[in-house]
């Protein structure tokens, strides 16, 4: 029995209509769960833990010394939210051309803040104490581009012609930062005092107290 072109146009019409009709949500993990390495690391991404394969979330540890800085650095694969537990830290994030407008806050013990996807942002210990932080992130590994390491530490380097034009600064200048010791966002790095501020910022009952040191 031959199939008429009628027949053929009513089949193609009807598997489009319960096409149409089809249900959807998130893709499911692809992978089964993976057992982990036993190794503790500031920063918690699927290349630590294997477990966190497919899951889509990750952590970081983040410990300051007193005036401790973590430098501008984006994660281009991932939105963080990081939560105070000791101390205070001055954070923010800068949004996307062309406002590039800062959003930033002095965040104390339980305070909770939240960095937008591929954003740059910067965690600053304003307290003459240490202080220590949990950023969780939407990703299980949502990468990591510090600022300044990028611009003046790429390999090979970026050409000064090109850095002078974009800083609108003297050849020298760029010389000289291309020849500093710049820090990257790695968890024992966080330790490092990089800024001698002359007034630090603390938090006592949720209240922020300004105090000016004399030099």
């Amino acid at each position: 029995m031959k199939t008429t072109v009628a027949e053929i146009l009513a089949y193609v019409a009807f598997w489009a209509m319960v096409s149409f009709l089809a249900y959807t949500s998130d893709p499911s993990p692809l992978q089964d769960f993976r057992v982990a390495v036993n190794d503790s690391k500031a920063a918690v991404i699927v290349a630590q833990i294997g477990g966190l394969n497919t899951l889509g979330i990750s952590m970081a540890y983040l410990d300051f010394a007193p005036y401790g800085l973590n430098p501008p650095h984006t994660h281009p694969c991932g939105t963080e939210i990081l939560t105070v537990m000791e101390g205070a830290l001055y954070v923010g994030f800068v949004t996307s051309n062309p406002n590039n407008r800062l959003t930033s806050k002095v965040l104390c013990q339980g305070d909770v803040f939240v960095f937008p996807i591929g954003l740059i942002h910067f965690q600053l210990n304003v307290g003459n104490t240490p202080a220590v932080a949990i950023g969780a992130l939407s990703n299980q590994n949502p990468g990591v581009i510090t600022i300044a390491n990028a611009v003046f530490k790429s390999k090979p380097p970026i050409s000064v012609d090109v850095l002078t034009e974009a800083f609108q600064v003297d050849k020298n200048v760029v010389n000289y930062l291309q020849v500093q010791l710049w820090i990257d966002n790695n968890g024992h790095q966080k330790h490092i005092c990089m800024i001698a501020i002359s007034k630090f910022i603390y938090c006592l009952n949720k209240e922020v107290h300004i105090l000016h040191t004399i030099k």
